[in-house]
């Protein structure tokens, strides 16, 4: 990854806060990922943790499709060069002008999480002229517990409950539509393959219990995702490699049979293939003792990086510091790395990036390095509370700037002004 002096070279030239990609990262992530699943099976990139079409056209030449869940992240993934067949869009509540918008765009492939999303998609091929293909979104009966976060077995607004599918099979047809498969996504940030491997087959247990009681011609299923790392914090990849054997059998065994010709088996991942690509600079603006606590006031925060923490829905992160010496970037001072509060500009007392993170004697001045933000980093937070400059993002290639952008936001007039 990138060494500090680089950092704080890009820094100088670009501002804070600022995102920097090393986008030989994300081609050692998509390798070792694949390396772990089955040859035959496919890989969607998922545009919600880091949508930018510099990433996404990296993934899309080394094999990647896209899973996308608005207009916006099908736009990115068109312009990024994928095809129209290799993008699936999912996601609840999709309006009838999102359909609209992917059918126009050439997208037949879709997860629907009930039988309204499905009878939406059905009248919107029908009035664009043609058919859609559908993959139905189950939510299990029961998920494994353990690490990650569930997004399944439990009350839930993604897919359709497995019970309610053996229940009522009629009501999971619509006009315009070919229900062709399933999508099931258990959960997110596993980091460990056992476990994983155990949401994988809870899965694969729920399609072929929608199955059946569905009796579709079955020719693609979804298995998700769940592939963790490191996040906000420092770490390498978690090494999946014993994944593979794990789901050749399951696909062999336990989806093979349900189809008549050879299955189109799909995984997803957001977090693992971006993660490690990316880290966050800032600039620490103040340094203040308040109530006997060290405050260090940098000058991006939950605006810039993971608002979700807001949430509480993220977990606490370390950063690595850098400062500008004289002759270029020189670390930090070795000392002892006292406790302080990691805080961001915004008027909020949620904008803390880190209530206990250990730093030495920094000042103002200095620059701070937080690492594995790649996913779930800028699109991901509150860009536009209080309307502060988004961060420039730069795209590296073997340390090389291959690209630099920035993201504006504005207000754009849609009917025409009246004035008294």
């Amino acid at each position: 990854m990138t060494d500090p002096a680089s950092l704080a070279g890009l820094a100088e030239r670009y501002g804070t806060p600022l995102y920097v990609y090393e986008l030989s990262e994300l081609r050692a992530a998509y390798a070792a990922l694949r390396q772990a699943l089955p040859e035959e099976a496919g890989l969607y990139y998922s545009l919600k943790a880091n949508p930018h079409t510099e990433l996404v056209r990296e993934l899309a030449a080394a094999g990647c499709r896209a899973e996308v869940c608005s207009e916006s992240e099908l736009d990115a993934a068109r312009t990024a060069g994928l095809p129209a067949a290799a993008v699936l869009c999912t996601g609840p509540g999709k309006t009838t002008a999102e359909l609209r918008h992917a059918l126009d765009h050439g997208v037949r492939r879709f997860s629907v999480e009930s039988p309204v999303d499905l009878a939406r998609l059905g009248a919107a091929a029908r009035a664009a002229g043609t058919r859609a293909e559908a993959l139905l979104r189950l939510n299990p009966e029961t998920y494994p517990a353990g690490a990650g976060l569930a997004m399944g077995g439990a009350p839930t607004q993604f897919g359709s409950d497995v019970a309610w599918v053996r229940h009522s099979p009629g009501a999971f047809r619509a006009e315009g539509v070919d229900l062709v498969g399933y999508h099931v996504y258990t959960g997110s940030n596993v980091q460990e393959p056992d476990q994983l491997a155990g949401w994988f087959a809870a899965a694969a247990d729920a399609v072929a219990e929608a199955q059946e009681a569905l009796r579709i011609e079955v020719r693609a299923v979804d298995l998700g995702g769940g592939f963790g790392h490191p996040y906000l914090v420092p770490g390498g990849r978690p090494d999946f490699g014993a994944l593979r054997p794990v789901l050749r059998d399951l696909m062999k065994e336990r989806l093979a049979p349900l189809a008549e010709r050879p299955l189109d088996v799909a995984f997803e991942s957001g977090r693992y293939l971006a993660g490690a690509a990316g880290r966050f600079v800032v600039r620490v603006q103040d340094v203040k003792i308040s109530k006997g606590r060290r405050i260090v006031v940098a000058d991006g925060g939950i605006n810039a990086l993971g608002g979700m923490a807001g949430l509480r829905r993220i977990p606490p992160m370390a950063a690595a510091a850098v400062t500008l010496g004289r002759g270029g970037a020189a670390p930090v001072s070795a000392g002892p790395l006292d406790e302080a509060v990691l805080a961001g500009p915004l008027c909020t007392t949620l904008d803390v990036l880190n209530a206990r993170l250990p730093l030495p004697d920094v000042r103002p001045g200095d620059l701070l390095s937080i690492p594995n933000c790649g996913a779930y980093g800028m699109t991901a937070s509150l860009l536009a509370f209080l309307g502060r400059r988004p961060p420039a993002e730069v795209f590296l290639d073997g340390g090389r700037v291959r690209a630099a952008t920035t993201l504006r936001l504005s207000h754009h007039d849609i009917a025409p002004r009246r004035h008294p």
